[in-house]
């Protein structure tokens, strides 16, 4: 008996209409959990790291984890991992909603998505059985627009992610989203639009039964009360924009398109200021103690019923990224992306840069100038439908240099396509470690390593031979945290997460796991990941940032650098501790591949 596991996977051809039911071995489980451990197994099994990832043959799957259903504070989360179309390489974005939960009721422990339906449709997963049905009607229609019109059509006890216009024009950085909340990074919007799927409904009743049941409860309300403690304070009193100020303090808030790291409007977008001017209520996601999500008003001098969840990448984006000061339009932009179905990050990168091209005279779109709100807003709404320029921008900033040449690539705000979130790698070096080396490529949530250079282990401002072990050791607390899946808003109510995680992992499915064991699996998934890009086409010189970086801020004569040879060194070291030299990785790769193989075997 699988605890925790329903042993399965949902494989479903919109081409045909098809379905089939994938075993799950238990040792396959074991091996790599849930969420991107087991979306990233799943996807090499399916052999997606060689197709296109917007051809029909592609996969995108929602993969759940032995954690979602039980009384853990935080675990009511799914992955959504793919080949993305912005980057060429693996993409895993994570969301926290009811639609984790009732996709973990259907019976299954991932859902795995191939095929292209010949006209715009849903899919209904219903317990154990499955429907396409035509969705024309919901073309166009904005995320909260479509979800409305499927509860009014299906009821409400089914949970929806989908996509909106975005999605439907293939926007390289289309989200999937739910209840407000989306899977947000590397155009997963975009995979299952080009499915011509709009929507997955999800409802069931099968759950799974715990191995320790009464121990796991007693655990959970443990884990609960801690996580009201001061690890989390900020968060609950602030939301995810709480450091805003202290990041713009530090000179590690990104602006104007990076030419500098400070803005002097910062005080103006801070939560500090908005809780002062206009209303605002608190949420929390599904099964979760902490309660971050901080929604405000919008226009609140014109009593603008409208509201908008407040994230610090999204005031980082529209605000410094793009100088745009005033919170009200930073809010009115963010407001856009949700209901367009956009990622806020890569949009406000795309955005940003295509301003900087602007101003040196390498686009002639006048119009887009820094400061300008309204050329933000006219520039998101052209992405979402790629009319004019929103055709370019909708491929992101690496795709857009390489069109306009004039070295433009050396500030084009990307890592293997992917956008710098709203991090100054110059200010906070081992996160510029993370971002180099990082499978997704900039990526905050799966490297961590920024914990390095605020822990006082090492200085935040150069790398040393000790920054790549740290890098590492951040990395897989993420792997682990990702794979179970828990919010890393808990990470610090953790003395020893892997301990504390095989405690966890022993009450749900009764396995003897050991933290030794969740160590190497934790690697074991990283260099999945590596596998999924090497057979993707990653070639090493990828694992780099822009040169941009590698000098003073063009604004900011005495700001630090990065020095690129350090950066290179702490590369091969990261390597080396990983076992990816040559040798050592194929090595690596032909274990992986015996996982594989014998998973395969055992169906």
């Amino acid at each position: 008996m699988n605890y925790g596991y329903h042993g399965q996977y949902l494989k479903i051809d919109v081409s045909s209409g098809t379905t089939s039911v994938v075993p799950l071995s238990s040792s396959t489980l074991r091996r790599y959990i849930g969420g991107v451990g087991l979306g990233c197994y799943i996807l090499l099994h399916e052999g997606a790291a060689d197709c296109d990832p917007l051809a029909p043959e592609s996969t995108l799957v929602f993969a759940l984890s032995p954690l979602v259903g039980s009384p853990l504070t935080t675990s009511a989360k799914f992955a959504v991992v793919s080949k993305s179309p912005l980057t060429q390489r693996l993409n895993d974005s994570l969301a926290s909603s009811g639609f984790a939960l009732a996709a973990k009721k259907t019976g299954n422990d991932a859902i795995a998505i191939t095929g292209r339906s010949d006209k715009l449709s849903v899919i209904v997963i219903d317990e154990r059985t499955v429907r396409l049905e035509p969705a024309e009607s919901l073309a166009g229609l904005s995320c909260s627009e479509t979800t409305a019109t499927l509860e009014r059509e299906y009821g409400k006890e089914y949970q929806v992610a989908m996509i909106g216009p975005a999605g439907e024009h293939a926007v390289r950085y289309a989200t999937i989203s739910h209840d407000g909340r989306h899977a947000g990074r590397g155009g997963a919007g975009a995979v299952l639009g080009s499915k011509n799927i709009k929507a997955v409904l999800v409802r069931g009743s099968q759950r799974c039964d715990w191995a320790a049941p009464e121990q796991l409860t007693e655990l959970a309300k443990a884990l609960s009360q801690k996580s009201f403690g001061p690890a989390t304070a900020k968060y609950r009193e602030l939301g995810t924009a709480a450091n805003l100020l202290l990041f713009n303090r530090l000179h590690a808030l990104p602006t104007r398109n990076f030419q500098t790291n400070s803005f002097a409007a910062a005080e103006q977008l801070a939560p500090e200021r908005l809780l002062e001017t206009r209303q605002r209520t608190r949420a929390s996601c599904v099964a979760c103690t902490i309660g971050c999500e901080h929604i405000y008003a919008l226009n609140p001098s014109q009593g603008n019923s409208e509201h908008v969840r407040v994230e610090y990448e999204n005031l980082f984006a529209f605000g410094s990224l793009c100088c745009i000061e005033d919170a009200n339009e930073v809010l009115q932009a963010s407001k856009m992306c949700d209901e367009l179905g956009i990622d806020t990050i890569s949009a406000g990168g795309t955005i940003a840069f295509a301003m900087e091209c602007v101003e040196q005279g390498l686009l002639s779109e006048q119009w887009l100038q820094f400061g300008d709100a309204s050329a933000l807003f006219r520039a998101l709404q052209a992405i979402a439908t790629r009319q004019g320029i929103g055709d370019q921008l909708a491929h992101g900033s690496r795709w857009m240099a390489t069109q306009i040449g004039h070295n433009s690539i050396d500030f084009a705000p990307q890592v293997k396509g992917l956008e710098i979130p709203g991090y100054d790698p110059r200010a906070l070096q081992h996160m510029a470690l993370g971002f180099a080396v990082g499978t997704r490529g900039a990526d905050h949530n799966r490297s961590n390593a920024y914990e390095a250079d605020f822990s006082g282990e090492g200085d935040r401002h150069q790398l040393t031979p000790a920054s790549a072990e740290r890098a590492i050791a951040s990395e897989d607390r993420a792997t682990l945290m990702d794979s179970l899946i828990l919010c890393k808003f808990v990470r610090g109510v953790f003395q020893d997460l892997f301990a504390e995680s095989a405690e966890m992992l022993r009450l749900i499915t009764g396995w003897d796991i050991t933290p030794e064991e969740l160590h190497t699996t934790t690697q074991r998934i990283v260099s999945a990941k590596k596998l999924f890009n090497i057979r993707a086409g990653w070639q090493p010189e990828e694992d780099t940032l822009p040169a941009r970086f590698f000098a003073q801020p063009p604004q900011d004569k005495g700001a630090p650098t990065i020095d690129a040879a350090a950066l290179q060194t702490a590369i091969e070291r990261y390597n080396v501790a990983r076992g990816w030299t040559e040798q050592g990785w194929l090595t690596e790769a032909a274990k992986l591949q015996l996982d594989i193989d014998d998973a395969a075997a055992d169906k």
